[in-house]
């Protein structure tokens, strides 16, 4: 009797293809189960972190909003906010300061020059502003961590709130 028959069986009984995919099979489980990798963020090293307060600044731009007088308010009252960093939640952070930025267009003189002067419109629906948040942070080798997801100059933050939820940017990131 041969080893491989002419239907590429082995001793006439098991398939060559169906040992192949049952030996893939078996090594795919293997490397599940005895090799997983690595798991987690980098930044979450024992040892390697501490916690500590940190305060972000963020700039809004172009916000629509009818009334901007009472989204400030709303602010200075509740001073909380919910933030999602990277489409990740973070949770709750102290809403520590909020200014609302002037709207100023930039006027060609007849010198040649520019000049930045307000706005005269004052029917548009859009607000600027700069909002200082507060937390605790993780401080790693690479910078601070929020949740799993760390906080630097260009990071896209979300505000959620009661009746709010927009976008903005990290302009500034000081660890306490």
């Amino acid at each position: 009797m041969s080893i491989l028959d002419s239907k590429g069986r082995l001793f006439g009984k098991i398939s060559i293809l169906d040992l192949g995919a049952a030996l893939v099979i078996l090594l795919v489980i293997v490397g599940i189960f005895f090799f997983p990798g690595t798991s987690g963020s980098v930044a979450q090293l024992p040892g390697t972190s501490t916690t500590k307060p940190v305060q972000v600044d963020l700039v809004v731009r172009g916000l629509s909003v009818r009334n901007p007088e009472d989204l400030m308010a709303q602010f200075r009252e509740e001073k909380k906010t919910n933030i999602v960093i990277r489409n990740q939640p973070y949770g709750q952070v102290d809403i520590l300061s909020v200014v609302e930025l002037p709207r100023l267009l930039v006027i060609p003189q007849p010198d040649g020059s520019a000049k930045a002067l307000p706005d005269p419109r004052s029917d548009t629906f859009s607000t600027d502003m700069v909002m200082t948040l507060g937390g605790q942070a993780t401080i790693t080798d690479n910078g601070p961590v929020l949740g799993n997801s760390k906080i630097k100059i260009g990071t896209p933050v979300e505000l959620e709130g009661k009746n709010y939820n927009f976008n903005a940017s990290v302009i500034q990131v000081r660890v306490e």
